[in-house]
């Protein structure tokens, strides 16, 4: 294909601007709930979502991938002419990373998924019409974006009345702490590392049986929790701080479990919205070097390199405002709420990336924070924050979808 090598190269720029925007906003959110309730530092999360997001991101990020590029527009529509293709992809790519870096820049906790989607059916209605998107799946992507909160928040709202019960309305609630925190630990590793076994290794060229995979997630899940076990029995109890606040050494134990779920919930992260980057980047490379639509294309590594490296740098460069709206500003967090809302996001991201579905990280966080206030009443939820968070969300399918018109039409008067 003509100018096959400017559309890869292009694609690769746009494709980083765009990992770029989901550091900076999507795992500010990942890492928000850790930062908010002081457990980890700016510094500390920046290195647990450098490690964890990259991984996630490798081993489980290719099945998510595959609904963005080819889920979500009938690819063969453009098989007369796959130049449109490229165009629409490098549009959505460019659309969606504009939306992402006019977010970040104030604050808000916008969907990067909402904006990918939004920009490839904008691209595509203007290329071909209405008939080029496939509306089954986007209805199943909109349902998973307002249920995956619900999910998250109801999750959240049960994990955190279930420390209620078992430790902080008891007696000696340090005692049962210790004993209780090292099963929670268990719990994360191990719906973690099953969804990766099951869906990651297979990326990596590993193919094992059920059993097998679920020996290897059963023994790192306890390995974890032995682990975890010895940092919770050296947490020497302050008597003024108890003093002063009742659980305060309780939270120390909880602090230890809310570092095992920030990285559970960073490589979540990484397994699901590295596709929003990837997956047009994806299309463009398989498209120009073949110059046919090609929905069966292989996904090359150095693809999920680039936007696993594009994420990292996001974060370190803009995330530190998002991660003040969300962590600091609809309600207080401290570990045992933190932990229960980082579990319960990180586990309904992790099923739906082991599904395929494209669900939104944002929104599934959100719900699940509000889930840990409503548990402990409407009153310590900051309506007028969760009023604005909503107001973004809304702005962003629209926006995403205008932005890819107005690029696709320009990259299509330049070249076409």
């Amino acid at each position: 294909m003509e100018n096959a090598a400017l559309y890869i190269a292009l694609a690769g720029l746009f494709g980083l601007f765009m990992a770029w925007g989901i550091g900076a906003n999507d795992v500010a959110n990942a890492m928000a709930t850790s930062v908010g309730s002081k457990v980890l530092t700016v510094k500390q999360a920046l290195l647990v979502a450098a490690i964890f997001e990259f991984t996630g991101a490798v081993l489980a990020g290719g099945e998510v991938t595959a609904t963005v590029r080819k889920g979500i527009v009938d690819a063969g529509l453009f098989s007369e002419q796959p130049e449109l293709l490229i165009f629409g992809m490098l549009a959505a790519l460019l659309a969606a990373g504009t939306w992402l870096l006019i977010a970040s820049q104030r604050g808000w906790p916008v969907s990067t998924t909402h904006s990918i989607v939004g920009a490839i059916v904008g691209f595509a209605v203007v290329a071909i019409g209405l008939d080029a998107v496939k509306w089954g799946k986007i209805a199943s992507i909109a349902a998973s974006w307002v249920i995956s909160p619900v999910i998250a928040g109801v999750i959240a709202f049960a994990l955190f009345n279930s420390v209620q019960w078992l430790i902080l309305s008891r007696p000696d609630p340090l005692a049962r702490a210790r004993r209780f925190v090292p099963f929670y630990i268990f719990l994360a590793v191990f719906m973690i590392s099953l969804v990766t076994a099951l869906k990651g290794l297979k990326h990596v060229g590993l193919d094992l049986e059920l059993t097998e995979l679920l020996a290897i997630s059963v023994t790192v899940s306890i390995l974890v929790a032995v682990i975890g076990k010895v940092f919770i029995n050296r947490i020497k109890v302050d008597p003024e701080s108890d003093r002063e606040f009742h659980f305060h050494s309780v939270e120390r134990v909880f602090a230890v479990l809310m570092v095992v779920t920030a990285c559970g919930m960073a490589f979540a992260h990484g397994s699901n919205d590295v596709a929003n980057a990837i997956g047009p980047l994806a299309a463009v490379i398989s498209v120009a070097q073949s110059g046919v639509v090609d929905q069966s294309a292989k996904l090359p590594l150095w693809v999920l390199m680039l936007g696993a490296g594009g994420i990292v740098f996001g974060l370190a460069t803009l995330g530190y405002k998002v991660i003040a709206t969300v962590g600091r500003r609809v309600t207080e967090l401290t570990p045992t709420r933190g932990f229960a809302a980082e579990l319960a996001a990180a586990s309904t991201i992790v099923v739906a990336s082991g599904t395929g579905v494209p669900i939104s990280t944002t929104h599934t966080l959100v719900g699940a924070v509000l889930g840990v206030g409503l548990a402990r009443g409407i009153a310590a939820i900051r309506l007028g924050v969760v009023g604005q968070i909503f107001l973004s969300w809304l702005v962003t399918l629209p926006v995403g979808a205008f932005l890819a018109i107005v690029f696709f039409l320009i990259l299509r008067a330049i070249f076409g």
